[in-house]
């Protein structure tokens, strides 16, 4: 078999050039390596995880705590919100497991930044 029927039966399902046969994987050698995602530091997660905690609170509320169905014309608000807030909690942490965000392999250190709030670091010995 030669080197070209080979390329032809290989896996392309990580290629991210175009669709087509014959055409070559233009992306580098880097992209194709595992990245390093933020993992639970994700503010997604922790967003969801708030939010989660306030759902719970709330149905939990609104099912053994008192419901003041008057004030809310015969709704049981806590319950309702706290469903509500549970879903959205679970929306953020599927989004977040979904499409994770990716970590830099390598970023370089800044120095010093004339823009940054800080005073510069002066030379010893004025």
């Amino acid at each position: 078999m030669s080197d070209r029927n080979h390329a032809d039966h290989t896996d392309h399902s990580t290629d991210r050039g175009s669709d087509h046969p014959g055409t070559e994987d233009t992306a580098p050698h880097e992209e194709r390596v595992a990245r390093h995602t933020a993992g639970a530091f994700d503010i997604r997660n922790f967003i969801g995880l708030l939010l989660g905690i306030y759902g719970l609170i709330l149905v939990a509320m609104g099912l053994f705590g008192d419901k003041e169905l008057e004030k809310t014309g015969g709704v049981n608000a806590n319950l309702w919100t706290g469903i509500a807030l549970l879903a959205v909690a679970l929306g953020f942490i599927a989004w977040a497991k979904a499409r994770p965000t990716l970590v830099p392999e390598h970023v370089e250190p800044v120095l010093d930044d004339p823009t940054r709030p800080a005073p510069r670091k002066q030379p010893r010995g004025h």
